[in-house]
């Protein structure tokens, strides 16, 4: 399917829920492990509304998605780790930003003060409601009012961080600790620390989100499987680890970037070989986490 065959299908299908929860037990039976999995960039759903505003065409607009992220680490509820998927995409309503991290910029009418974010993200155009996908370029053809943003807000992003903090809340209830890992990719092109390539970054705000224990276990055995892995560079972590990573309360966060190189022709953006391979590994490492020791936490 191509890509404008993927929107137009989309579009033209029954309503789907702005993203699906994956638990690894029964509703009110206690989490198996401590681990929830997060995949806020890959949906791959474009409402009407947006699609009868956007100036781009079908490939150009989906180039922000971390496609196929959700399929990589779909065997998570499998294995013991709660999971929720965003169905819409991320150029839509980006649920790994804070819910009024708006641009004025984009809009027609005035924001409310709560609404005038500043932040190096909405600078770059890529606030809760982007203003460009990749290489820069504008998605809409026209200026949207703050209904239609708190529209996306009000039914997407806060139920989704509802529906997130209470599997967070459901493994600390049943382990007295809680590691939320966010999964994201990026591009090839930006997958270089000080000129060197690497394969998958992992965002712990330098240390303020996540216990080094985790991300110590994580990075060991990533690189066992041949993995060249960096540690907050390029990328951090965004509002998804920042927001949930208090270890001080026992809820580590930490954020995974995978280079697209490693499994996605970014041209077309279909699955290559290496899919599958990198799906048997993140497998084999979740398989590995979950039945870690980690009274280390405690």
């Amino acid at each position: 399917m191509t890509a404008w065959e993927s929107i137009a299908a989309n579009r033209a299908a029954p309503k789907v829920p702005p993203f699906e929860v994956r638990r690894a037990a029964a509703v009110g039976e206690p989490a198996p492990t401590p681990l929830v999995f997060a995949s806020p960039h890959s949906g791959r759903l474009y409402p009407e509304d947006m699609m009868a505003a956007a100036a781009l065409d079908a490939i150009a607009i989906r180039r922000s998605e971390d496609a196929y992220v959700d399929e990589l680490v779909g065997a998570g509820p499998v294995l013991g780790a709660s999971m929720i998927c965003a169905n819409l995409a991320r150029a839509y309503i980006d649920v790994n930003r804070e819910a009024f991290e708006l641009d004025q910029a984009m809009f027609a009418d005035e924001l409310p003060d709560f609404a005038r974010a500043r932040t190096a993200r909405v600078a770059a155009g890529l606030g809760a409601i982007a203003r460009v996908v990749s290489e820069g370029q504008e998605i809409y053809a026209r200026k949207l009012t703050f209904a239609e943003a708190r529209a996306r807000i009000e039914t997407a992003h806060a139920p989704y961080h509802a529906a997130l903090a209470r599997l967070i809340g459901e493994a600390h209830s049943a382990h007295g600790y809680a590691i939320l890992i966010d999964w994201h990719s990026m591009p090839a092109a930006a997958a270089r620390v000080g000129g060197a390539p690497c394969d998958i970054v992992l965002g712990d705000r330098f240390g303020a989100a996540c216990a080094g224990l985790v991300t110590q276990r994580v990075e060991k055995e990533l690189e066992g499987m041949g993995y060249r892995v960096a540690r907050n560079a390029p990328y951090a972590g965004g509002y998804t680890t920042e927001h949930y990573g208090r270890p001080g309360r026992r809820t580590h966060a930490l954020q995974i970037e995978i280079n697209r190189g490693l499994y996605l022709d970014e041209a077309n953006l279909e699955p290559t070989e290496g899919f599958t391979r990198l799906q048997a590994d993140l497998e084999a490492l979740t398989r590995t986490l979950a039945a870690a020791d980690w009274s280390g936490l405690k």
